[in-house]
């Protein structure tokens, strides 16, 4: 198992987020080479106890483990293309932010280059690395996570996915499109009762708790779709969740009905064809086969 004693690591890209990651591991006691293109934003970690590389080269062979944190998957070629045979022989885990098909993609890139390598899509903002909350979500090489878990789970509680690089970014992108659409949901509820002289504060004093308490329903979701059967007693059908009474509302508040509208227009596609009298759930159906 990798310890603080026996690791030297490199950080490329030094965001608020790559600052968070090399900060832990320096703070942690792990020997940590960092490198930004911006040469400034290293100053803090060094003054922490990092050494600042003058160039990404310099990084690379400072350590046999790089964490690459950059802007994006075209980031991450822009800047280890050129460094490939510097890589050979080394173990890179990326968690930039990139989609499936891209983290598939950087992992032949790293087998053809003889580089090991692990995917990580991150749960968390950068004040949370370290601190209960923060979850990485990972996928690739088994063996680079087993190796190096110890010094992971200082990021936060890791979880591995299996060998498809794919998988870790999937379960990211995925879990992100839950919270935005839930996001989208909060600020529509504000944005209607805004006319009526309530801050989007007192809104968010009576939201959190009810937004909370329904998250118990995704068990009985997951397990009806898992089932197959939307006719299964105990669910609120697609007829009674007809939203026009919340569109007709929130026209009347003269505020925009686009991201209710969403939801009516995939629950109406189910009851148009034929499902009306069965659970809400269905309308994943209308997601899966868009049209």
């Amino acid at each position: 198992m990798a310890t603080s004693n026996n690791v030297q690591v490199s950080v490329l890209g030094l965001g608020a987020m790559g600052s968070a990651l090399a900060s832990a591991l320096v703070k942690a006691g792990y020997a940590t080479t960092v490198w930004n293109r911006s040469p400034r934003k290293a100053d803090a970690l060094v003054a922490q106890g990092a050494q600042a590389a003058a160039t990404a080269g310099d990084a690379i062979r400072a350590s046999g483990l790089v964490i690459a944190c950059l802007l994006d998957h075209a980031s991450v070629h822009e800047v280890l293309d050129p460094l490939s045979p510097e890589l050979a022989g080394r173990t890179l885990i990326n968690v930039t932010t990139t989609s499936p098909a891209q983290s598939r993609e950087l992992a032949a890139w790293a087998a053809q280059a003889r580089i090991a390598y692990l995917d990580g899509g991150i749960m968390a903002v950068p004040h949370m690395i370290g601190r209960p909350g923060s979850s990485i979500l990972y996928s690739g090489s088994a063996d680079v996570f087993h190796q190096y878990k110890p010094m992971l789970d200082l990021w936060g509680t890791s979880t591995y996915f299996g060998d498809d690089a794919g998988l870790a970014s999937l379960y990211d992108l995925a879990l992100l499109a839950g919270m935005y659409v839930m996001f989208a949901g909060f600020l529509h509820g504000a944005a209607m009762v805004a006319p009526a002289g309530v801050t989007a504060g007192e809104f968010a004093a009576m939201a959190a708790p009810w937004l909370t308490a329904m998250t118990g329903g995704f068990e009985g979701f997951a397990a009806v779709i898992d089932g197959g059967d939307y006719t299964v007693e105990g669910q609120q059908s697609l007829e009674f969740s007809d939203l026009g009474h919340l569109l007709a509302a929130s026209s009347d508040q003269g505020i925009s009905t686009e991201v209710v509208a969403m939801v009516q227009r995939l629950v109406q596609r189910q009851i148009d064809a034929g499902h009306g009298k069965e659970g809400f759930a269905r309308i994943i159906e209308s997601i899966k086969q868009p049209g």
